[in-house]
């Protein structure tokens, strides 16, 4: 098995290379039709990788990874299964593609919020809507009595 590269993204400038030696990958047989190849052969791929002793990731990637996998994560360990495709290679191709992909997404940074003020068009829209909603309910109501 040959090292994971990254591409360069936000949060990444240089890209990433996890070692091969941190990834794990295990082989089992798929589930659903396919026949007499499908109970024969180990063509599901899971791909792991454990987050929390990885030497491709800095102590600040590291933290800010295992906060926005939380959910993904077994511990500390990052688990990607691949089965779609009936040959092997296919599927380990498609495990590391979706590894790639969701550690660069996890590496950019959140974008900063800047707050903004309603506009004046906006507040008079508003407004207005707010006055003839009560309009509409005023006039629901039973005339005054004389």
């Amino acid at each position: 098995m040959k090292d994971l590269h990254i591409p360069a993204g936000p949060g990444i400038p240089r890209g990433l290379i996890v070692p091969a030696g941190d990834l794990m990958e295990q082989f089992t047989h798929s589930s659903g039709p396919g026949g007499q190849g499908v109970n024969t052969t180990d063509s599901r791929v899971q791909l792991s990788l454990n987050l929390g002793t990885t030497t491709a990731l800095t102590d600040t990637q590291r933290e800010r990874v295992l906060y926005r996998l939380d959910h993904r994560l077994s511990g500390t360990t990052l688990t990607i299964t691949a089965s779609e495709h009936r040959a092997q290679i296919r599927n380990r191709t498609e495990a590391r593609q979706r590894l790639s992909t969701l550690l660069r997404a996890a590496l950019a940074p959140q974008p900063v919020r800047r707050p903004t003020k309603p506009t004046r068009g906006s507040k008079r829209r508003r407004l207005k809507a707010k006055r003839h909603r009560a309009e509409i309910k005023q006039n629901r109501k039973r005339p005054p009595h004389e």
